[in-house]
């Protein structure tokens, strides 16, 4: 059997900060939440899961946040998509990567750290 992608997970200091951002961008996430572990089901089956870092250290005493870790990436839809989500995100609390950009890659292209330093990219294609 070959391994398959089912779960990307984030260790966050405040889920609700960090929900704010996510919903944002478009996913389901409830507010005010303070339970130790979430996830939900995206369109296609992949499942993206959020723990504290407390509740990682509960089974593993010894783990310490780094600043690496999965990124993210966002289809805007436009340009101007890309622009007013990177907005959208400083107001969240997000910090900024990469001020939006036309990339030569034929991309409109941002990237921004969540509040616990996870990359979240977005971008759009460039008209023509």
């Amino acid at each position: 059997m070959t391994a398959q992608l089912a779960l990307v997970g984030l260790v966050v200091a405040d889920m609700t900060r960090s929900f704010d951002c996510y919903r944002r961008l478009g996913l389901d996430l409830p507010s005010g939440t303070d339970e130790p572990h979430f996830e939900t089901t995206l369109p296609g089956g992949l499942r993206l899961a959020w723990d504290t870092v407390e509740s990682v250290r509960s089974f593993h005493p010894d783990f310490r946040p780094g600043t690496a870790g999965p990124a993210l990436a966002f289809d805007c839809g436009s340009p101007a998509g890309v622009d007013s989500t990177y907005r959208d995100l400083l107001e969240a609390g997000c910090t900024s990567a990469l001020e939006p950009w036309d990339a030569f890659w034929k991309q409109r292209y941002a990237s921004v750290h969540d509040p616990d330093g996870h990359s979240i990219e977005l971008f759009a294609a460039l008209p023509g």
